[in-house]
């Protein structure tokens, strides 16, 4: 049934210009690529696919692949985490939970835990959402590393490189 008043029809787009200083979109049709390069390894058998590196407000989304099981790392969060796992199943020493397939994670900030795939997974994937840094620890507590945005930005820049896409292949993702 067709709508005779265009200025009340749902489709008809907005009619004005957005702000000069808006960001453009990110559109990424194959969010899982089948192009390996686009995969940036983090540690043996471990990589991820940036989908946004945020420097203005500090943070980042990623899918994590790991491609074994065992321990990944031990690690604090002084801001939320969000993770929907698309593929596989993983867990925290430090919870009783499992997630799953399908399955979604809230990590609130202040929490350490400790990533493990269980052996009988061939491959994890994770699509995470992380506000400010990741601290790396020991089972203590000591500091033993960190990663932000800006450590994601530049680890992407090296393999992009090394890999034949090119440095700026990473500036698409970059806000």
């Amino acid at each position: 049934m067709p709508i005779e008043d265009t200025k009340t029809d749902p489709r008809m787009p907005y009619q004005y210009d957005n702000p000069a200083e808006c960001l453009p979109d990110i559109v990424i049709p194959d969010g899982i690529p089948e192009d390996e390069r686009v995969w940036v390894p983090q540690a043996e058998n471990v990589s991820f696919r940036p989908l946004i590196l945020n420097r203005s407000q500090g943070y980042w989304m990623n899918l994590l692949r790991v491609r074994k099981s065992g321990v990944l790392s031990r690690h604090r969060h002084p801001q939320a985490v969000h993770g929907w796992v698309l593929k596989g199943r993983w867990h925290y020493l430090e919870h009783d939970w499992e997630a799953r397939e399908g399955g979604f994670v809230y990590e609130p900030p202040g929490e350490t835990h400790t990533l493990i795939v269980p052996d009988d997974v061939e491959e994890m994937i994770t699509l995470f959402q992380v506000q400010g840094v990741m601290y790396y620890v020991d089972p203590w507590g000591k500091g033993i590393g960190y990663e932000d945005v800006f450590t994601k930005i530049d680890l992407c820049r090296k393999h992009y490189e090394a890999v034949g896409l090119g440095a700026d292949y990473v500036d698409q993702f970059i806000r």
